[in-house]
Parts: structure tokens; sequence; C-alpha cells
């Protein structure tokens, strides 16, 4: 899957980035520079994917 950053700039100058086809912090990593450019941040709203990672990594040490 490809890995996208978007950048939606609403008239009034609210802005908001979002992540597709990423898993685990890499959204967080990957988009740091816009989020730093834009200013504060204000709010945070994490999708499935964020927790993908995490969960496959605790379903490793549960199986051991």
């Amino acid at each position: 899957m490809n890995q996208t950053i978007e950048i939606i700039v609403k008239p009034n100058g609210e802005s908001r980035v979002e992540t597709k086809g990423f898993t685990g912090n890499g959204c967080q990593t990957a988009s740091r520079f816009v989020r730093d450019a834009l200013g504060q941040q204000v709010a945070e709203q994490l999708k499935s994917e964020f927790y993908a990672e995490a969960t496959v990594e605790q379903q490793k040490y549960e199986s051991n």
C-alpha cells in the first residue's frame, strides 16, 4: 500500500494532517515535519492502524 500524507487547509485557516498507509507510530514520524511547520497542535485522532504494530507485537509475547 502507498504511504501518503494529506494536508487539508480550510478557508478559515484551520488545517488537518491525515496519513494513510502507515502502521504503528510511523505516521507520526513521517508527518512530524509537516506538523512542526503548521504550528501548535490542538487535537490528535489516532486511527486503528496506529495500534496495528503494537497488537502484532503483543501477540508474539502472548504465544510464548
